[in-house]
This record gives structure tokens, C-alpha cells and sequence, in this order.
């Protein structure tokens, strides 16, 4: 699966990049211009966003938790406050399937949440005025859960908890023409919720350490 999704965002990436040499917005024979203090770049990415489920309990019935990967398109913005170091803010929201497995009664579907998860980070660039130009980041990630479907008639009510938690990041930005970048990035954040559910047969709580990893390339503009 995790193949699958990050091979869905490079190729995402490509049409991305191919529709746009086509329409004329950039010039491919523009000298790249490198990244610099005072400027803004925006970006558009496919990403996928894969929880690892990394330790979880399952009150009364006993189990773990199983969410599932979900791609999903993001939009991002960076300021750079000296050649090397930015901030970025980045935007997308996921739907993902809940289900309780190892539990007393077996394979348990919970239902389906989506999550808007902005993630603030301080990035250091490497080799700013190079075509090639990696970076790192840390910051903090806000993770609000809404729309939560539960899985009928078993399940009447189904709810997460809002939570926040550090995030890191490693990436890479390539200057390939004039303002223009291609992207690759892969974050890594720790979130930690519980989950109240309702069913027929009572209540049952739940915690469990989504941690997702979240893995896009994309395309950015300078200004």
C-alpha cells in the first residue's frame, strides 16, 4: 500500500508537471533562481498518508486499532527568513476507515472519520542556491477529527479526540526552471487520540498512536 500511494504522488507530480509545460506557465529555458531570504514559495502536492498504528488497547472487547492509509492532494506555503531557513505551513484533510481487529469479537468495523491535520515546521535548507537543495524541518502538527460515519447497525455513534504532536520532515526541492521546483517530502508525525464508540451492545473506549507517515512530491513557485 505504501508503495502504491507513493507511486500514485510522483506520478500525480508528472501530470502536474506536464499540463503546465504544455499551458506555457514556465519557461524551461529560465535559469534557475535558487531559494532566498525574504521570498515565498507555494507548493501543490500528492501525498499519501499512511498511520502506523504504533501501539493501541481496546477497552471491554480488548484488540488494537487499524486505520487506513489514504492519498490525497495538499497545498503548502513557505517564507524564508534567511537563505536557509523557512517556515512551512501545510493544508490537506483525509477521510480514513476505523476498524477494531484481535478483539474478542474478532474483526470489528468502527466506521470513518475525516481529519484536517495542519502541521507548522522550521526548516534548514541545505545548498540554497544550488538546483538541488535538501532540507529538514521540525515543528508541530493540530489534528482535528470531523464527520465521523459510524459503521451501521452495530455501531450508533463513533467519535475522536482533537490532539496535537511534534512533527519532523525530510525533503528535497529542485530548481528545474526559473522560479519553478519540483518537490519530494516525507513527515513523520506523532498523534496520539482516543476514540469513544457506541454500540448495541454498550461502550467501549479506545487509544491508540495513529503516528502517520506522510509521504508527497509535488510542485512549488517562488516569488
Amino acid at each position: 500500500m505504501k508503495r502504491l500511494l507513493l507511486a500514485s504522488a510522483m506520478l500525480a507530480t508528472m501530470a502536474f508537471a506536464g499540463t503546465a509545460s504544455a499551458q506555457g506557465l514556465f519557461d524551461l529555458s529560465a535559469p534557475p533562481v535558487g531559494k532566498a531570504a525574504g521570498t515565498f514559495m507555494f507548493r501543490v502536492r500528492a501525498i499519501g498518508v499512511m498511520p502506523e498504528d504504533n501501539g493501541s488497547s481496546v477497552s471491554g472487547i480488548g484488540g488494537h486499532v487499524d486505520v487506513t492509509s489514504t492519498p490525497a492532494p495538499e497545498i503548502d506555503g513557505s517564507y524564508f527568513f534567511t537563505d536557509n531557513i523557512a517556515a512551512e505551513l501545510i493544508a490537506a484533510s483525509t477521510r480514513h476507515e476505523v476498524t477494531a481487529t484481535g478483539t474478542a469479537l474478532g474483526k470489528v468495523d468502527v466506521g470513518s472519520a475525516w481529519i484536517l491535520p495542519p502541521t507548522l515546521t522550521l526548516q534548514y535548507h541545505f545548498m540554497p542556491h544550488s538546483q538541488l537543495s535538501p532540507y529538514i524541518g521540525a515543528g508541530l502538527n493540530v489534528s482535528w477529527f470531523y464527520d465521523s460515519q459510524p459503521a451501521r447497525p452495530v455501531v450508533t455513534k463513533f467519535t475522536l479526540n482533537n490532539t496535537w504532536g511534534p512533527a519532523i520532515q525530510v525533503g528535497v526541492d529542485y530548481n528545474f526552471a526559473g522560479h519553478w521546483f519540483a518537490n519530494f517530502d516525507v513527515k513523520q508525525i506523532f498523534m496520539h487520540t482516543g476514540a469513544h464508540v457506541s454500540t448495541v451492545l454498550g461502550g467501549v473506549k479506545a487509544n491508540t498512536n495513529l503516528d502517520p507517515l506522510v509521504v508527497g512530491a509535488g510542485i512549488g513557485y517562488r516569488f
